[in-house]
């Protein structure tokens, strides 16, 4: 059976910061799909809740499931997601690309993380200047635009960040048992707790992309996408043999 890719993405942004991924995986043959979450990209005026958004990735999941095995994938605030859905032992994934977020949002990083985005909220144009500077300074032409496609949720970013608190992300990620990568930027901010996150999860994999932000998905989309290559050939080697994991080092 052919795998089936679920993409989630970030906050503030939509489906369409996967544009680079759908058409990799489209000339590939790859059937996947990229879901809004509540209040972000075509359901910009839903309210954000997390039981709408574990909703709204488990009918996806559920949906894909039902022609293949599923590789989900997620991007900061989505990645979050991914682990807290995947470790509540959902078993319709048959593996998981985490990227972007090996960070508890809790406690006073997600206090300051906050207070950031509520002053830059109160700049002149709500500081999207600032955005498009980022953007130009660090993202390729192809896919600068990509973020921005579906609009910024502007208005649900204090509320998503506040839901993710409630996540009890230690105790799932230390119940994910399929193959999992975290992948991140090598200057990323969300790598504050990436060693604890691999201790909660020995067998993942992690991958520090050289020279990288948190837009690791835009920034190196070849490197990514290779990575959603290797993902996909381990989902596919174990459908073949499901016993491959299981036997004995040499």
């Amino acid at each position: 059976m052919t795998v089936q890719i679920v993409l989630v993405h970030g906050i503030r942004t939509s489906a369409t910061m996967w544009r680079s991924q759908l058409a990799y995986l489209d000339e590939a043959g790859i059937p996947a799909v990229a879901v809004d979450l509540p209040g972000h990209g075509t359901r910009m005026a839903e309210d954000f809740t997390l039981h709408e958004a574990l909703h709204t990735i488990d009918a996806a999941v559920r949906d894909a499931a039902s022609r293949g095995p599923v590789l989900l994938v997620g991007h900061s605030m989505g990645g979050l997601l991914c682990l807290a859905y995947v470790g509540a032992e959902k078993p319709s994934v048959a593996a998981l690309v985490a990227a972007s977020c090996t960070a508890l949002p809790r406690g006073a990083g997600l206090r300051a993380y906050r207070m950031i985005a509520r002053a830059v909220d109160r700049l002149p144009d709500r500081g999207m200047w600032i955005t498009q500077r980022i953007l130009d300074a660090t993202i390729p032409v192809d896919t600068r635009a990509d973020f921005a496609a579906g609009g910024y949720a502007l208005d649900t970013q204090d509320i998503a960040l506040s839901n993710l608190a409630a996540l009890d992300l230690a105790t799932a990620v230390e119940r994910i048992r399929v193959p999992l990568w975290f992948v991140n930027g090598q200057y990323d901010q969300l790598r504050v707790n990436e060693a604890l996150f691999q201790r909660l999860a020995p067998h993942a994999e992690l991958i520090v992309v050289p020279r990288t932000t948190h837009l690791v998905t835009a920034m190196r989309p070849r490197v990514f996408n290779a990575v959603l290559r290797l993902a996909i050939a381990t989902v596919d080697a174990e459908q073949s043999d499901p016993t491959a994991d299981d036997a004995p080092a040499p």
